[in-house]
């Protein structure tokens, strides 16, 4: 039996645009509006409005919310001040990754997790079970909020004329609640594009009439409404992780070269605190495949599940690729053996289907914005 995909509040204003729709984990979602390298480059060097609302707020409260966290995610969530952020993961009893999150600390007892649309109900389900004994609530809060975003190196510019809130004093990782365009907000600084940017939580109620100030604040700069498919060309290049791509269950954080989201030193038990000790202890023993980027030499895109070959011998394993707007040639990310893993090695090349196509390894990120 089929279900219909949920839509965001937006929905009418995606259509109206005349986005290209597609079922993004149970969403409907825009792919695109226009031209995906437009939307791109808009992103790169001005600025680009996106519909998150696909993503899964869940909102822990009480006395214990923070041993309950400290519990059942990996990071030291308890060391997080009010009004910042934190990126962690939530992790399997075997160390396996079951989402990355964003956790924000909003008061002294009140925090809210951002899980992946893919992964929300899965989080959902586990931060539950795992408060069992904790003075402390788990709420789903998905249709409490929209999630609009701006990200670019114009989106300060564009907010400051919305809003009076202390952007400049708002810090990378950190939330304060404000009023948009006369619309409360939690406005938050932390991205997926590798630019600048914010991110407003607002009740979907109130996201259509911050879509159009937005987009009219934005005109002026050249803000222009962008779809899933440049997210995630952009959160590529930046080299950040796609849940279900770099992330996986049958991955720790340091099969993934994010050991460093693990904090051991928090006080108390956590789930998977004993095999991912194991799994630190493995990685420096003999470290798993790295996660690599590869350029290509030549114009054939690689798609993930391709294998990377050296020598005719298989070494890896592509996880994400694309065409790279900014660089101008097919990019990917990729799980290699550590022997091939150094930036420079030469003969590594993507089986592309049957033929070796040549690739320089480099170090992640493709790139980098100036500050």
């Amino acid at each position: 039996m089929s279900t219909a995909p949920r839509l965001t509040a937006l929905d009418a204003v995606h259509r109206a645009l005349g986005a290209t729709m597609t079922d993004f984990a149970g969403w409907d979602m825009p792919l695109r509006y226009g031209s995906e390298r437009d939307e791109h480059n808009a992103v790169r060097t001005k600025a680009g409005l996106f519909d998150l609302s696909h993503m899964g707020e869940i909102t822990v409260t009480g006395p214990q919310a923070a041993d309950l966290l400290n519990y059942a995610l990996v990071g030291n969530i308890g060391s997080v001040g009010v009004g910042r952020a934190r990126y962690t993961m939530i992790c399997q009893e075997d160390g396996g990754i079951l989402d990355d999150l964003i956790v924000y600390r909003l008061q002294e007892q009140e925090y809210m997790v951002v899980a992946n649309a893919s992964n929300a109900q899965t989080v959902l389900d586990a931060l539950t079970a795992r408060a069992a004994g904790f003075d402390a609530a788990v709420r789903d809060d998905r249709d409490a909020y929209a999630l609009l975003a701006v990200q670019g190196p114009e989106s300060p510019g564009i907010l400051k004329s919305l809003t009076d809130a202390d952007l400049d004093g708002l810090k990378y990782y950190a939330g304060l609640p404000g009023t948009v365009a006369g619309v409360p907000a939690l406005i938050a600084r932390t991205g997926y594009t590798g630019e600048d940017g914010f991110e407003l939580f607002v009740e979907p109620q109130h996201a259509e009439k911050l879509w159009q100030a937005l987009t009219e604040a934005g005109a002026p700069v050249g803000l222009i409404p962008c779809g899933l498919s440049c997210r995630d060309t952009l959160r590529l290049e930046a080299g950040m992780p796609l849940y279900g791509h770099e992330l996986t269950t049958s991955l720790t954080p340091f099969d993934a070269g994010l050991g460093r989201v693990v904090k051991f030193e928090k006080e108390g038990d956590f789930v998977g605190r004993e095999a991912l000790a194991a799994a630190a202890e493995r990685a420096q023993i003999a470290p798993p495949r790295k996660l690599v980027g590869l350029i290509a030499q030549g114009r054939r895109v690689p798609r993930a599940g391709m294998a990377v070959v050296a020598g005719g011998t298989v070494i890896g394993e592509v996880t994400s690729g694309a065409p790279s707007p900014t660089l101008g040639k097919p990019i990917a990310m990729a799980y290699v053996d550590a022997a091939h893993a150094a930036p420079g090695t030469e003969g590594v090349g993507v089986d592309i289907r049957g033929t070796h196509e040549p690739y320089e390894v480099v170090a992640l990120p493709f790139y980098k914005r100036q500050k």
